[in-house]
């Protein structure tokens, strides 16, 4: 499933030179994510409600070419893969000219009451079901990682 979120960039987003300013895409990327699980069912506020919430834990950025103060850039959201604890996203951004300006990968790491990294495959199986329906399911292995790193993170 791939979601789309139109930007228009603000002034305030870019540099002297008018160009949108480096550190301005992963905030695009959280708006992707926003629209990504509304769109889904599953508003963040609904999932924070329930008692998690959600930590970015990686972000990689690569920058194709610039954007502009005047643009109507397409962010293009992707679920890539997900385990019991961890999300990965994929992001894509084109400019107006269908070009590809900005691509990027996040990865969140589900997080209890007390901030804790949470398996919701266990506590919360609904929520688990969805995301790997549209991820395409998860990988075994890496839900064997991120027990092993469940048991030692909570010793």
């Amino acid at each position: 499933m791939r979601v789309k979120t139109k930007i228009i960039p603000r002034y305030q987003e870019t540099d002297q030179m008018g160009v949108i300013h480096h550190s301005v895409y992963p905030v695009w990327y959280e708006c992707g994510r926003t629209d990504f699980c509304k769109t889904l069912g599953m508003p963040f506020h609904e999932i924070e409600k329930r008692g998690l919430s959600q930590a970015l834990v990686e972000l990689n950025v690569k920058y194709h070419r610039p954007a502009y103060y005047g643009d109507e850039l397409e962010l293009m959201t992707e679920l890539v893969a997900v385990t019991g604890v961890r999300l990965v996203f994929a992001y894509e951004i084109y400019n107006q000219k269908g070009e590809l300006i900005n691509t990027g990968l996040t990865t969140l790491a589900w997080l209890n009451e007390n901030f804790k990294p949470q398996n919701i495959s266990r506590r919360y199986p609904d929520i688990y079901e969805k995301l790997t329906r549209v991820a395409g399911g998860e990988n075994r292995q890496k839900e064997k990682e991120e027990e092993e790193y469940l048991r030692n993170f909570n010793r």
